[in-house]
């Protein structure tokens, strides 16, 4: 459900357990410090595609249903790409991502 995900989200980034932005979050990846990679609907492709090519064997991606408008009241800013640094609160994220009754259409995990 799309408002349990925004708030699990709007949790990490009080507890400063979340890095926005494309670049920030490759660097966390590359860190080791993400546990889970979040994309918004409306990410282009060239960018998921980038997005999988640094996680691939290092982290978790999921896509959300929500567009970066949507996303915007977390961010502040149209924002495409989130990281998870938090071990328990990605693990939060990731039962909102698949909560019961969720269209599996709106959002997909993949590793």
């Amino acid at each position: 459900m799309p408002g349990n995900i925004l708030f699990a989200m709007s949790l990490c980034r009080k507890a400063g357990a979340l890095v926005m932005g494309f670049d920030a979050v490759k660097d966390s990846v590359m860190q080791g410090k993400a546990q889970l990679v979040l994309c918004a609907a409306d990410l282009s492709e060239k960018t998921r595609r980038r997005v999988g090519m640094f996680c691939e064997d290092w982290a978790e991606v999921a896509d959300l249903s929500l567009t970066q408008f949507d996303l915007s009241p977390i961010s502040k800013k149209l924002t495409g790409v989130f990281a998870v640094t938090d071990p328990e609160l990605a693990k939060l994220c990731r039962k909102n991502l698949g909560a019961p009754g969720a269209d599996k259409k709106e959002e997909r995990v993949w590793q």
